[in-house]
């Protein structure tokens, strides 16, 4: 198992340098100069050049792209250049509220979609599990916007039964975050249900699965003890590789609901061309989806004794 996670993190080396080299490469050729982002269209040619020498853009590719590796090592991406605070910081405070909206909803939609996935699958065909494909489906096909501006409407403000939009860092915050938790959960239940659905079919047609029902064992006991053990795999795939996304936030739901979490503040960086912002934000989502890919190999083995990691 060492053996195995050193090897990893070995190889996780050169593709974290290939995405920051993608990234900085952006950024470098098809991003504007960003002094004269800062010093805007109208700054004299003296004034921009002084501007790139602070910045250190009149220096060679090479020796920009090292520096912005020195940056992603030490997490230090300098100050943003809207704000004038440490884009560290702002990384580090945006982070709760973010997962503040995330996590919560996430392990609710993950919970709500596996269990009416195994009882889909065990009663496959039935108006039960036809009707719950049908409605899955639907809800899949609906945009998020439209989801934001019903429950906004509708639900916060003509029938005041959650606050149109605000963030609190207590208990109380609560009721500021059940609505975005409600069109979470309705935004990737469905999509949710139909792969584990699929899943547990494919888990049902394995012998043991007949031999456990012909020995008496109920539903309950068949479904919960021994085929969602034995379907743990894809779901631990499937949900550990969405984890990272819940660190880096929600930008819709953010943005729409006042929640000033990294989504928000992502959007904010693009609209305002804050550079070091965004370049933050990238590496960061990247590394998280690197280590949580370990992480979900890891998980294999500790759900299921015949995976062997070497």
């Amino acid at each position: 198992m060492k053996a195995y996670v050193l090897r990893r993190l070995l190889v996780a080396i050169p593709t974290l340098l290939g995405i920051t080299l993608i990234t900085f490469s952006l950024f470098h050729f098809v991003a504007p100069d960003p002094a004269v982002l800062q010093l805007g269209p109208k700054a004299g040619r003296d004034a921009i050049e002084r501007k790139r020498v602070e910045l250190g853009t009149d220096a060679p590719f090479h020796e920009q792209y090292v520096g912005f590796l020195k940056k992603v090592v030490t997490l230090d991406f300098g100050d943003s250049w809207k704000a004038r605070r440490p884009v560290i910081e702002m990384i580090g405070e945006g982070l709760v509220p973010s997962l503040s909206v995330t996590l919560p909803a996430f392990l609710m939609a993950t919970a709500i979609a596996l269990v009416f996935a195994l009882f889909c699958a065990f009663y496959r065909d039935s108006p039960f599990d036809r009707t719950l494909v049908v409605v899955a489906v639907a809800g899949m096909s609906v945009s998020s916007l439209l989801y934001i501006i019903f429950g906004q409407y509708y639900l916060a403000y003509r029938w005041n039964l959650f606050p149109i939009m605000g963030y609190e860092l207590s208990v109380h915050g609560i009721a500021f975050l059940a609505l975005p938790w409600v069109i979470w959960i309705l935004l990737s239940v469905g999509g949710d249900l139909r792969f584990y659905r699929t899943v547990v079919l494919e888990e049902m047609r394995q012998d043991y699965v007949r031999t456990a029902a012909a020995k008496g064992l109920g539903t309950r006991a068949i479904l919960f003890r021994h085929i969602l053990r034995n379907t743990l795999i894809p779901v631990i795939t499937h949900a550990v590789i969405a984890v990272p996304f819940l660190f880096v936030g929600s930008l819709l739901l953010e943005r729409f609901f006042g929640i000033p979490g990294l989504g928000a503040l992502s959007i904010e960086a693009i609209n305002t061309a804050d550079l070091p912002v965004i370049q933050a934000v990238v590496v960061f989502g990247s590394l998280l989806y690197i280590l949580f890919s370990l992480l979900s190999d890891i998980l294999y083995a500790v759900v299921d004794p015949r995976v062997r990691l070497r």
